[in-house]
C-alpha cells in the first residue's frame, strides 16, 4: 500500500507532456500543471490557429495565457527530488521496435495503451486521459494498440474508409462510393461488420462444435488405446498360460515315456538276466557232469563202469533257448519312431494353425471403420465373388453357373451324404468365409427368396436351420410385394422399392450388415449393427418350386 501511494505522488507531480517531474511548473487557467518549457512548446505549435488549448482537457484560451511559475508547486517538486523519487517511467514502459508508440509523446515515446479509430492515433495512458474525461471524445472507438491505423485512410482521397464495397469486396471512403465505386453495392463498414460478425459467430459455433466432436473422438480413441492395451495384455497373458500348459503337457508326456521306457527296460533286463542265470547254472551243471563222465571214462574196472554209467549218463532238462537270436532285435527303436511321428504331427498342426493365429492377430483393427459407401461404384470396390458349396445344398437345389446359381427343383438331386448338408429346408451356404469388408449381389426370380448370412455352425436340422430364425443367421425375406428382416426368429417389416436384385454389404470388424435394393439406384432396405463372433457365410433359402437365386459376377 505504501508503494502504491508513492506511485500516486509521482503521477500527481508529473508533466503529462514529457511525463517527467515538473520543471519550473506553471498552472494554466483550467487548473492543469505543466513544465513551463513543455506548455510553451505545445502552444507555439498552436500559434497559427490563434486558439490555445489544454493538452489534457482540451479547454481553449484566447488570447494565449501568460505563464507564471507556480512557486508552491516548484517547492514541492524540489522536495520530491530530494527524497530520491523519480517520476520517469521504467524502461519497460517505453516503446521498443516491436511496440506501438504513443503518437503524442515527445522525445522518447511511451508504449501506446490504446489506439483511436476516429483520431487514427495511438495514445499512452497519460495522453489517453482526454478520451475519458472530455465529452468530445466519448464516441471515439478505442481499440488495442494497432500499427495498421493508416491502412484505414483512403490512399486516393486521404479520407477515413468508413464504407465497404460488396461488389469489389474492399473498404472504401465516402468519396469512393460516389466516384469509382458508383453504382456498386456499398454499405457502411459498420453494417458490413455486423453482417460478417453474424457469419463469424456461426463459423465459430461450427468450429466449436467440431472441436467438441473431435475432443469426443480423441476421447474415444484414447479409450480404444486403453481397450486395445488391456486386450493385448490379456491375450499375451492367456497365450502364455496356454502355451505353458502345452509345454507342461509335452513335458509330462516326455516324462511318462521316459518312465515307461525305463520300466520296460528294467523288465526286459530282468528277464534276460534271469535266463542268463539259468543258462550259467546249466553250464555249471554240464561242466560238472562232463567231469564225472570224463573220470568214468578212465575207469579200468568194467563192472564199475557199467554200474555207474546209467546214473551219470542221464542229463537234466535243458533250458529252452530257442527264443534267443531267432529274430532281429529291435529294442526301443520303435518308441523313437513313434515319438518322431508325434513330433511331425505336432509340427504340421502348429504350422497349419499358426497361419490362422497369425492372421487373427494381423486382422485386429482398432481404428474406426471406414464409412459405408454411398454409391454403387463405392460398394463395388469391396465386391467379392461368391460360389455355393455343394456339400451344404439341400438335395432339391440344383447348382449351376459354376455353383453361383441355385434352382429349387421338384426332383431330388443326386448328392452324396455330407454332415454339412441342409436336410430340412431348401438352403445353401457359400464355400467362401466372409471377414473384413465385402459386397455381393443376388439376382432372384420366383415368388420368395431369403438372402442371408450365417455362421458355419448353424444347425442342419429341420426348424433350427431356418435362416433368420435363430441367433446364428441374419436374413432378408424378399417377397414379390414386400420385405422382412429376420433374426433370432423375430421379423421386422422393411419398406423399400421392389427389385429382383439385392445388394449385401458386410463390414465384419465393425459389425455392420446392410441390405440394399439395387436397380437404377441403390436404396438401403435394412442395416444391422451387432458384433460378429465368427466368420460368416453367404446363403440363400428358396421358398417355392422354380425359384432361382444367382450370386452375380461384379468384376
Amino acid at each position: 500500500m505504501a508503494q502504491q501511494g508513492v506511485q500516486l505522488d509521482r503521477e500527481a507531480f508529473s508533466c503529462s507532456i514529457c511525463l517527467d517531474l515538473l520543471k519550473d511548473p506553471v498552472t494554466i487557467h483550467c487548473g492543469h500543471s505543466y513544465c513551463m518549457s513543455c506548455i510553451k512548446g505545445f502552444w507555439d505549435e498552436e500559434d497559427e490557429k490563434k486558439i490555445h488549448s489544454c493538452p489534457q482537457c482540451r479547454q481553449t484560451f484566447t488570447p494565449r495565457p501568460v505563464l507564471v511559475k507556480n512557486t508552491m508547486l516548484a517547492v514541492v517538486v524540489e522536495q520530491l527530488k530530494k527524497t530520491g523519487l523519480q517520476a520517469a517511467p521504467a524502461d519497460h514502459c517505453y516503446a521498443g521496435p516491436e511496440d506501438v508508440a504513443c503518437d503524442f509523446c515527445t522525445g522518447r515515446k511511451l508504449k501506446a495503451f490504446k489506439s483511436c479509430l476516429v483520431c487514427l492515433a495511438s495514445y499512452c495512458e497519460k495522453h489517453l486521459h482526454p478520451h475519458f474525461e472530455s465529452t468530445t471524445f466519448k464516441k471515439h472507438k478505442l481499440v488495442n494498440p494497432s500499427k495498421t491505423l493508416q491502412e484505414n485512410i483512403c490512399s486516393r482521397h486521404d479520407e477515413v474508409m468508413k464504407m465497404f464495397c460488396r461488389t469489389d469486396q474492399q473498404s472504401i471512403c465516402y468519396l469512393c462510393s460516389v466516384d469509382e465505386h458508383k453504382g456498386h453495392d456499398t454499405v457502411s463498414a459498420a453494417a458490413e461488420r455486423t453482417e460478417r460478425q453474424r457469419e463469424l459467430e456461426v463459423s465459430r459455433q461450427n468450429i466449436q462444435q467440431r472441436i467438441q466432436d473431435r475432443e469426443k473422438d480423441v476421447k474415444l480413441l484414447q479409450q480404444e488405446v486403453e481397450a486395445v492395451s488391456r486386450s493385448a495384455d490379456k491375450a499375451v497373458e492367456d497365450s502364455e498360460k496356454i502355451f505353458t500348459e502345452l509345454i507342461r503337457l509335452i513335458q509330462k508326456r516326455s516324462s511318462d515315456v521316459k518312465q515307461q521306457i525305463r520300466s520296460q527296460q528294467e523288465t526286459e533286463v530282468s528277464r534276460v538276466k534271469e535266463l542268463q542265470e539259468k543258462l550259467e547254472q546249466e553250464i555249471t551243471e554240464l561242466k560238472r557232469k562232463d567231469a564225472e563222465l570224463k573220470q568214468l571214462s578212465h575207469t579200468e574196472d568194467h563192472n564199475q563202469f557199467l554200474h555207474n554209467y546209467p546214473s551219470l549218463s542221464q542229463l537234466s532238462a535243458s533250458t529252452d533257448s530257442s527264443s534267443i537270436n531267432i529274430r532281429p532285435l529291435r529294442y526301443f527303436e520303435d518308441v523313437t519312431a513313434a515319438v518322431s511321428e508325434l513330433r511331425d504331427q505336432l509340427q504340421d498342426i502348429l504350422k497349419e494353425n499358426w497361419t490362422n493365429i497369425s492372421l487373427t492377430v494381423t486382422e485386429v483393427d482398432v481404428l474406426l471403420s471406414e464409412a459405408e459407401p454411398r454409391t454403387r461404384a463405392g460398394f463395388l470396390k469391396y465386391s467379392y465373388e461368391i460360389t455355393l458349396d455343394p456339400n451344404t445344398a439341400c438335395t432339391y437345389l440344383l447348382l449351376s453357373e459354376g455353383n453361383r446359381k441355385a434352382t429349387f427343383m421338384r426332383k431330388e438331386q443326386s448328392y452324396s451324404s455330407h454332415p454339412d448338408r441342409f436336410t430340412g429346408h431348401w438352403q445353401v451356404l457359400s464355400r467362401e468365409s466372409l471377414t473384413g469388408r465385402c459386397y455381393w449381389e443376388v439376382e432372384w426370380s420366383g415368388t420368395r427368396v431369403y438372402v442371408a448370412v450365417a455362421y458355419k455352425n448353424i444347425s442342419r436340422a429341420w426348424n433350427e436351420s431356418k435362416f433368420g430364425q435363430n441367433d446364428k443367421s441374419w436374413a432378408l425375406d424378399c417377397d414379390t410385394n414386400s420385405y422382412k428382416f429376420w433374426f433370432n426368429n423375430i421379423s421386422t417389416p422393411v419398406s423399400g422399392p421392389g427389385s429382383s436384385r439385392v445388394g449385401v454389404y458386410l463390414d465384419h470388424r465393425a459389425g455392420i450388415l446392410s441390405f440394399y435394393s439395387v436397380s437404377q439406384t441403390m436404396t438401403l432396405l435394412h442395416r444391422v449393427q451387432t458384433t460378429f463372433t465368427q466368420p460368416l457365410y453367404a446363403g440363400v433359402w428358396l421358398y417355392d418350386y422354380g425359384t432361382t437365386a444367382e450370386f452375380c459376377k461384379l468384376k
